[in-house]
Protein backbone atom coordinates (compact mmCIF):
# COMPACT_ATOMS: atom_id res chain seq x y z
CA UNK A 1 0.00 0.00 0.00
CA UNK A 2 2.84 2.52 1.12
CA UNK A 3 4.88 1.50 -2.15
CA UNK A 4 2.16 2.51 -4.37
CA UNK A 5 1.17 5.55 -3.14
CA UNK A 6 5.48 6.32 -2.64
CA UNK A 7 5.23 5.78 -6.56
CA UNK A 8 2.65 7.74 -7.45
CA UNK A 9 4.57 10.46 -6.61
CA UNK A 10 6.96 9.50 -9.28
CA UNK A 11 3.94 9.90 -12.03
CA UNK A 12 4.36 13.74 -12.86
CA UNK A 13 8.04 13.13 -13.65
CA UNK A 14 7.47 9.98 -15.87
CA UNK A 15 4.52 11.86 -17.75
CA UNK A 16 6.89 14.57 -17.80
CA UNK A 17 9.88 12.78 -19.10
CA UNK A 18 7.26 10.56 -21.46
CA UNK A 19 6.36 14.01 -23.38
CA UNK A 20 9.66 15.08 -23.53
CA UNK A 21 11.05 11.97 -25.06
CA UNK A 22 8.32 11.79 -27.63
CA UNK A 23 8.68 15.75 -28.40
CA UNK A 24 12.67 15.14 -28.87
CA UNK A 25 11.28 11.79 -31.32
CA UNK A 26 8.75 14.19 -32.98
CA UNK A 27 11.28 17.46 -33.73
CA UNK A 28 14.31 14.86 -34.87
CA UNK A 29 11.81 13.02 -38.02
CA UNK A 30 10.39 16.59 -38.78
CA UNK A 31 13.37 17.84 -39.03
CA UNK A 32 14.60 14.86 -41.31
CA UNK A 33 11.23 15.20 -43.30
CA UNK A 34 11.02 18.79 -43.73
CA UNK A 35 15.09 19.58 -44.11
CA UNK A 36 16.60 20.03 -47.55
CA UNK A 37 19.98 18.24 -48.31
CA UNK A 38 21.83 20.12 -50.80
CA UNK A 39 25.40 20.83 -49.82
CA UNK A 40 26.88 23.39 -51.43
CA UNK A 41 30.54 24.75 -51.77
CA UNK A 42 30.12 26.82 -48.67
CA UNK A 43 28.94 23.78 -47.07
CA UNK A 44 31.60 21.05 -47.94
CA UNK A 45 34.52 24.09 -47.93
CA UNK A 46 36.99 23.97 -44.79
CA UNK A 47 35.87 25.42 -41.93
CA UNK A 48 38.01 26.56 -38.37
CA UNK A 49 40.55 22.94 -39.10
CA UNK A 50 41.77 24.01 -42.38
CA UNK A 51 41.29 20.80 -44.01
CA UNK A 52 38.60 19.31 -46.17
CA UNK A 53 35.81 17.65 -43.83
CA UNK A 54 35.00 14.71 -46.62
CA UNK A 55 38.70 13.68 -46.76
CA UNK A 56 40.27 10.63 -45.13
CA UNK A 57 40.10 10.64 -41.05
CA UNK A 58 43.48 9.40 -40.91
CA UNK A 59 45.13 12.82 -43.47
CA UNK A 60 48.05 14.31 -41.65
CA UNK A 61 47.72 18.21 -40.39
CA UNK A 62 49.42 21.05 -38.99
CA UNK A 63 50.52 20.27 -35.27
CA UNK A 64 49.45 23.89 -34.93
CA UNK A 65 45.72 23.17 -34.30
CA UNK A 66 46.83 21.01 -31.69
CA UNK A 67 49.29 23.60 -30.03
CA UNK A 68 46.69 26.47 -30.48
CA UNK A 69 43.97 24.02 -28.53
CA UNK A 70 45.84 23.14 -25.88
CA UNK A 71 47.27 26.83 -25.02
CA UNK A 72 43.24 27.65 -25.18
CA UNK A 73 42.64 24.89 -22.78
CA UNK A 74 45.55 25.74 -20.18
CA UNK A 75 44.27 29.44 -20.49
CA UNK A 76 40.94 28.64 -19.61
CA UNK A 77 41.32 26.48 -16.81
CA UNK A 78 43.71 29.00 -15.27
CA UNK A 79 41.28 32.00 -16.12
CA UNK A 80 38.61 29.68 -14.32
CA UNK A 81 40.56 29.43 -10.83
CA UNK A 82 39.47 33.27 -11.01
CA UNK A 83 35.80 33.03 -10.51
CA UNK A 84 35.80 31.18 -6.92
CA UNK A 85 38.95 33.62 -6.27
CA UNK A 86 36.44 36.78 -6.72
CA UNK A 87 33.43 34.88 -4.51
CA UNK A 88 35.34 34.37 -2.04
CA UNK A 89 37.77 37.20 -1.96
CA UNK A 90 36.00 39.05 0.96
CA UNK A 91 36.67 35.99 3.34
CA UNK A 92 40.12 34.74 2.21
CA UNK A 93 41.82 38.50 2.94
CA UNK A 94 44.96 39.25 1.75
CA UNK A 95 46.64 35.86 1.58
CA UNK A 96 44.28 34.63 -0.91
CA UNK A 97 44.81 37.87 -2.54
CA UNK A 98 48.70 38.32 -3.10
CA UNK A 99 48.32 34.40 -4.10
CA UNK A 100 46.43 35.14 -6.66
CA UNK A 101 48.35 38.05 -7.74
CA UNK A 102 51.37 35.45 -7.76
CA UNK A 103 49.38 33.24 -10.01
CA UNK A 104 48.40 35.88 -11.96
CA UNK A 105 51.82 37.05 -12.52
CA UNK A 106 53.16 33.27 -13.31
CA UNK A 107 50.37 33.16 -15.47
CA UNK A 108 51.55 36.43 -17.62
CA UNK A 109 55.08 35.63 -17.32
CA UNK A 110 54.00 31.91 -19.38
CA UNK A 111 51.64 33.70 -21.78
CA UNK A 112 54.60 36.47 -22.74
CA UNK A 113 57.18 33.10 -23.30
CA UNK A 114 55.01 31.96 -25.66
CA UNK A 115 54.45 34.95 -27.35
CA UNK A 116 57.84 35.43 -27.52
CA UNK A 117 58.52 32.22 -28.78
CA UNK A 118 56.22 32.50 -31.58
CA UNK A 119 53.66 29.42 -30.50
CA UNK A 120 50.66 32.41 -30.85
CA UNK A 121 52.01 33.05 -34.65
CA UNK A 122 50.31 31.44 -37.79
CA UNK A 123 52.77 32.09 -40.40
Amino acid sequence: MASNEFLLEYLPIIIFLMIAGGMAFAMIIASLIVSKRNPDSEKNAPYECGFDAFDDARSKFDVRFYLVAILFIIFDLEIAFLFPWAVTLGKIGLIGFWSMVAFLGILTIGFIYEWKKGALDWE
